[in-house]
């Protein structure tokens, strides 16, 4: 029987980071943990590999399932041993949703976010005002549109309407 030897040292982190890109948000499937932004760094440490996440928001409840599936794919690259650290801060921002990223969410149907808004962190989250910027149809392009719900299929998105096309759609809020 032969043994391929996993790769070391700077090969391993550039196919860690390949790999990487192919884990998929389990609640945006069209978007991976990279590009999402979630990935922050990977390291060796020794024979482990670590790799560094920031969740999206401290109550994703996807995070456990996001840690288990990096786990498993860098395993099933013959990457292992891999360790998972979650660094909350500085606190996940949908500004580090590549550009890539924001591409694959319009394609998907989500309209993708606005940057964030630059607010005091002395500001209560209740008296933040939500941004004012328009948000695009990602069926028709019309910035005619409404929300509907500030919430939709998950936290992170909100509920829209096209006044054009008439078509509902989600918006992945800025954070």
């Amino acid at each position: 029987m032969v043994t391929i030897a996993a790769p070391r040292g700077r090969e391993r982190i550039e196919h860690a980071w390949a790999v990487l890109a192919t884990v998929l948000d389990p609640e945006v499937p069209a978007l991976s943990v990279c590009d999402l932004g979630m990935v922050r760094a990977v390291r060796e440490g020794g024979a482990t590999l670590e790799v560094t996440l920031t969740p999206t928001y401290s109550g994703c409840p996807a995070t456990e399932v996001i840690e288990v599936q990096v786990l498993e794919a860098l395993r099933q690259a013959n990457l292992g041993p891999v360790q998972v650290r979650w660094q909350r801060t500085p606190a996940w921002s949908s500004d580090w949703i590549s550009t890539e990223g924001r591409r694959k969410l319009h394609a998907y149907g989500i309209a993708p976010p606005a940057p964030a808004a630059v607010v005091p962190q002395s500001t209560p989250i209740r008296w933040r005002q939500r941004s004012s910027a328009l948000v695009s149809c990602p069926h028709c392009g019309s910035v005619e549109t409404t929300e509907l719900s500030a919430f939709g299929s998950t936290a992170c998105k909100a509920l829209y309407r096209c006044l054009s096309c008439r078509e509902p759609f989600e918006y992945f809020k800025p954070i």
